[in-house]
C-alpha cells in the first residue's frame, strides 16, 4: 500500500468545494463552491486564480465542445455559451425533479462519448428518491437510475464500458456496464465496500490505468482502487472533508482535490484552517481528460 500526501495549492476557503475538471480548451482547473454560489478557475502554469459569483447553486458542470459550459445548478440543467451570462442569456435543458422541492442535482460528469450524466441528491430527509439522469447531444433527458439518496462518484472507465457511481448512504461504490451506443446500464455489483473506511464515498475519477480515485467525505483522504475492487494507494489530505478529485496539468499528472468546511465548527476550522482549499498530489500516473459535452 503506497500512502502520498497532498499540499495545498490555493487556499480559496470554499464553503463546499466540488465538481472540479479540468479544462484542455484553456488549460485550467475548474470547480464550484456549490454554498457559496461561486465558479473557480485555477491555471497552474501562470498561478491565476479567479472566482465568479453565481445566481444559483452550481452542482456541477462541463465544458462543451462548442463554447461555454453546461452546468447543473441546484434545481435545473442549462448551457451557458458564456459563463459570465445571466439567466436570460442561457438556455434550460430541463427542470431537475421539479415535482420534489426536497432533491437537487449533486454530482456529474460527461462519459465517453460526450453526454452529460448528472445525479442528485434529498438534501432534506435524505430518502431514496432522488435519480441519476443523462443528457444526449440533442438535449434529450432519459433517466438513469431512480431510488437514489445522495449520488456521487459518477465516473467511466478509459474505455467507456464501465460507469462507476456511489449513492453515497449505502457507503460502497457500484459498477454497472455501460452501453456506449444505446447510454444504458445493467448488470449493476458492488466494487468496494467503505465499511472499513474511515470515510465515506464522495466524488471519484479514473487514471489512465483503469484505477478509481474517490474523495473520503469525513475521512482526510483520497484512496486510489483497482478495478477489482482492491484498495492501491492512500492520499492523506490534512483536512476532514474531501470532497471530488481530477486529474489536470498540461500532462494530466497532477491530482487535484477539492475540500469542504460544511458540518464544521469554528473550533474545527481552526484546527484545519485550509479547509475549503484546493489541494494537490503528483502520484506517479497519469489521468484521462473527460470528453466535452457534444451539444
Amino acid at each position: 500500500m503506497k500512502t502520498l500526501k497532498a499540499e495545498i495549492v490555493l487556499n480559496c476557503q470554499n464553503q463546499h468545494g466540488e465538481g472540479v475538471f479540468w479544462n484542455p480548451q484553456d488549460n485550467c482547473i475548474w470547480w464550484t463552491d456549490i454554498n457559496g454560489y461561486q465558479l473557480w478557475q485555477y491555471n497552474p502554469i501562470t498561478g491565476l486564480n479567479k472566482s465568479r459569483t453565481m445566481p444559483d447553486r452550481v452542482c456541477c458542470f462541463a465544458p462543451r465542445r462548442s463554447g461555454g459550459f453546461i452546468v447543473a445548478f441546484a434545481q435545473s440543467v442549462v448551457l451557458l455559451d458564456n459563463i459570465d451570462a445571466t439567466e436570460g442569456e442561457w438556455t434550460t435543458i430541463c427542470e431537475f425533479e421539479a415535482h420534489n422541492v426536497n432533491t437537487r442535482t449533486n454530482d456529474g460528469r460527461t462519459d465517453r462519448m460526450g453526454r452529460f450524466i448528472v445525479g442528485g441528491m434529498n438534501e432534506v430527509t435524505a430518502e431514496y428518491d432522488s435519480s441519476v439522469i443523462c443528457i444526449d447531444k440533442n438535449l434529450k433527458v432519459k433517466t438513469l437510475i431512480e431510488g437514489v439518496s445522495c449520488a456521487n462518484s459518477i465516473c467511466f472507465s478509459p474505455d467507456g464500458e464501465t460507469f462507476y457511481f456511489a449513492d453515497t448512504l449505502e457507503n460502497n461504490i457500484q459498477t454497472y456496464d455501460y452501453d456506449q451506443k444505446m447510454a444504458t446500464i445493467s448488470n449493476r455489483r458492488v466494487l468496494t465496500s467503505f465499511e472499513n473506511e474511515p470515510g465515506i464515498p464522495d466524488g471519484s475519477c479514473v487514471d489512465s490505468e483503469g484505477y478509481i480515485w474517490n474523495a473520503e467525505w469525513n475521512g482526510h483522504r483520497v484512496v486510489r482502487i483497482s478495478p477489482n475492487g482492491k484498495l492501491d494507494t492512500i492520499v492523506e489530505v490534512p483536512v476532514l472533508n474531501p470532497t471530488c478529485c481530477s486529474f489536470g496539468g498540461p500532462n494530466l499528472d497532477t491530482l487535484y482535490i477539492t475540500t469542504s468546511r460544511l458540518m464544521m465548527d469554528d473550533e474545527m476550522i481552526h484546527r484545519e484552517p485550509n479547509s475549503g482549499g484546493l489541494f494537490a498530489v503528483k502520484p506517479g500516473v497519469k489521468g484521462i481528460s473527460d470528453k466535452p459535452f457534444l451539444d
